[in-house]
């Protein structure tokens, strides 16, 4: 699930997963911070879910994916769209 908050012509995006589903630790990796999987790994929110954050500029898009433990690469389900493999969010 993605949730949005426009902040001063920025937008804060929070990539929100279950804490369970996939099981082990998880990332997201995107354009936006090079597909770098260090970058955002995704932690618990003490409410069943995990969570990571990036402030993104508003009014652009960017491709990303979720990286789970075992090379597992996935989709999220609540995207914008998708690109070929990448699932694809707009500020």
């Amino acid at each position: 699930m993605l949730e949005r908050k426009r902040i001063k012509g920025r937008t804060q995006v929070t990539f929100v997963l279950p804490e369970d589903a996939p099981p082990g630790p998880v990332s997201v990796v995107g354009d936006f911070n090079h597909w770098n999987p260090a970058a955002h790994p995704l932690e618990s929110r003490g409410n069943g879910t995990r969570a990571a954050t990036v402030t993104l500029p508003a009014n652009s898009g960017h491709s990303f994916r979720y990286l789970a433990a075992g090379d597992y690469w996935f989709d999220d389900d609540s995207a914008d769209g998708h690109d070929g493999a990448n699932s694809r969010l707009h500020t």
